[in-house]
């Protein structure tokens, strides 16, 4: 009895102690997660997801969870009998669309994640870029063919207020934020890449790491030829990567860029496809995605 106990004792007891490093460097500090892809559709990645959250909260470092909602919004979309339309990879968003957008994302997408973070305690407190004028945007306007292109309601992050987040964190709270933003001209709202809100909020909050959830492994060396993926890039090297990429990857690689460049450790994109992948990457040496660092001083 005694030796089997302490067979199966002995490496728990290893594995938590080779997180004891890592538990000790993130103390305190603020970790912005950008939660998209499969983990938000397959119910396990979901449950698993949300226990790496609280875990991250209970291990004394301060999550914030950023969202959209992509497929969530086209099924709602087409319930409603309302066209999906992208232009430059984004979505075109008429005033109609807006309505379903906002409806999706802080009454679906927002509240099942709240729940999922709440079986586990009264931590996650949900609120949308509207919230105490947590993000203010106005209208983005994408460039194609070298002409400016109107996609309607979506919004370029123009300013960012984190008091309310700041005063959730300092609760104890795990912030959930959709990624809607107040208007700066009107009294409407615009939609703005999960992403890109991820990463502004990152820099505003001087958070520690920002991780994009995605569902690739990272980036790869030399796509579609290698399925080699990047470990570590500087913030100048991932620049001249950025015109070579596919479009689904550019807000995710220039959201890292922009939190790199404003203040933010470190910035990566993990596979979400991986049960706990936010724990191993945040906790163990084999990281398992690609990490973005700022350039050591002297480089450009």
């Amino acid at each position: 009895m005694t030796n089997t106990r302490k067979h199966t004792a002995l490496p728990k007891a290893q594995i938590l102690i080779e997180a004891l490093p890592w538990l000790t460097r993130h103390h305190g500090k603020t970790v912005v997660i950008k939660f998209g892809g499969n983990a938000m559709v397959d119910e396990d990645l979901k449950a698993a997801f949300a226990q790496d959250v609280v875990f991250l909260r209970h291990a004394g470092l301060k999550p914030v969870v950023v969202h959209g909602g992509g497929p969530q919004i086209s099924r709602a979309l087409d319930r409603h009998g309302i066209v999906s339309e992208f232009k430059a990879g984004l979505r075109v968003t008429t005033e109609d669309a807006m309505d379903v957008v906002r409806m999706v994302l802080a009454g679906q997408v927002q509240r099942e994640l709240v729940g999922l973070l709440n079986r586990h305690g009264p931590l996650a407190v949900g609120l949308t870029g509207e919230d105490a004028h947590t993000l203010t945007a106005t209208k983005h306007r994408p460039e194609i063919d070298g002409e400016l292109v109107d996609i309607g309601r979506v919004g370029e992050i123009t300013d960012i207020d984190t008091g309310a987040i700041e005063a959730l964190l300092a609760d104890g709270r795990i912030p959930v934020v959709s990624s809607i933003a107040r208007s700066q001209d009107d009294h409407h709202v615009y939609n703005v890449n999960a992403d890109t809100a991820a990463a502004a909020l990152a820099a505003a909050l001087g958070a520690e790491t920002l991780m994009v959830l995605t569902d690739v492994e990272g980036l790869y060396e030399d796509w579609p030829n290698s399925d080699e993926v990047i470990s570590r890039l500087t913030a100048s090297q991932l620049e001249k990567l950025l015109p070579e990429l596919s479009s689904g990857m550019v807000p995710k690689m220039e959201g890292c860029l922009h939190a790199v460049r404003n203040g933010v450790t470190t910035a990566r994109v993990i596979d979400g496809r991986v049960q706990h992948s936010i724990l191993l990457e945040i906790f163990t040496d084999e990281g398992i995605g690609t990490m973005v660092v700022p350039d050591e001083q002297g480089e450009s």
